[in-house]
């Protein structure tokens, strides 16, 4: 089965920009929710894959903790079948370790084992992001995207 490339965007648009998709059901559509909320953003050292949740390979260097970012248009921006990051994205600076995040992920809970909503690999640099003390992990703006197939 496979979503059209209008649903795709409308699903995306639902999710990330909390916006209705109209005309699903009734006029109105699929509803937003009556306040925007937050998806959280995690690093992770290796790929959560589609059965993770947020904790799967989440990275634990001392300084870390998940980023909130607003489900709107000053969170996420939505082109066609992709979402990225619409602001910069930074993470606590390491204080203490060393590990390298290969992937991100955007996730319903600030902490615990919360539902992976969308996944991808760090692509820049190549191999994923080295972290160790002093390093401030950070993505600017649309550098971290997820594709809806």
């Amino acid at each position: 089965m496979s979503m059209s490339n209008t649903a795709e965007t409308a699903l995306l648009t639902l999710l990330f920009g909390n916006t209705a998709w109209a005309n699903v059901g009734d006029a109105a559509g699929l509803l937003p929710s009556a306040a925007d909320g937050n998806f959280y953003i995690s690093l992770h050292t290796g790929d959560p894959g589609e059965a993770g949740d947020q904790t799967t390979s989440e990275c634990t260097y001392t300084g870390y903790a998940r980023v909130a970012v607003t489900r709107d248009a000053a969170g996420f921006t939505v082109a066609g079948n992709t979402v990225s990051n619409a602001a910069a994205v930074t993470f606590g600076a390491c204080t203490v370790g060393a590990e390298t995040a290969s992937h991100f992920s955007v996730g319903r809970d600030a902490a615990g084992a919360g539902m992976i909503i969308v996944s991808g690999a760090i692509s820049n640099p190549v191999g994923g992001l080295a972290i160790s003390p002093g390093i401030t992990p950070a993505f600017a703006i649309g550098a971290m995207t997820a594709t809806a197939d």
